[in-house]
């Protein structure tokens, strides 16, 4: 079973840019059929969908947040990154990154989070 652990500050300054890496084990962020996401959840809200890149390195954000974010990885060390720019308060959330099956869109496999709080 594949393992995703997420790494990242804790706290991030207003207007400053969030940077998250997702580092995977037992498999391979390049296997055919799969993406990888970043999904939030701010507190006492519901899972909010980030984007994702695919196996083939495709990417693909949600439109309300794709003008703030880029997701890119590096297939020697098997991890991806989110960056978030130009954060705010609103932006504090648990961030997951998650292993989806590229053609049911199902979420397979969970990071187990990290807290990011954006202050100052």
């Amino acid at each position: 079973q594949v393992q995703l652990q997420e790494s990242g500050p804790g706290l991030v300054k207003p207007s400053q840019t969030l940077s998250l890496t997702c580092t995977v084990s037992g498999g391979s962020i390049t296997s055919v059929g799969y993406y990888w996401s970043w999904i939030r959840q701010p507190p006492g809200k519901g899972l909010e969908w980030i984007g994702y890149i695919a196996y083939s390195g495709s990417t693909y954000y949600s439109p309300s947040l794709k003008s703030r974010t880029s997701i890119s990885r590096d297939t020697s060390k098997n991890q991806f990154t989110l960056q978030l720019s130009s954060v705010a308060p609103e932006d504090t959330a648990v961030y997951y990154c998650v292993k989806g099956d590229y053609e049911s869109y199902n979420l397979l496999d969970w990071g187990q989070g990290t807290q990011v709080t954006v202050a100052s």
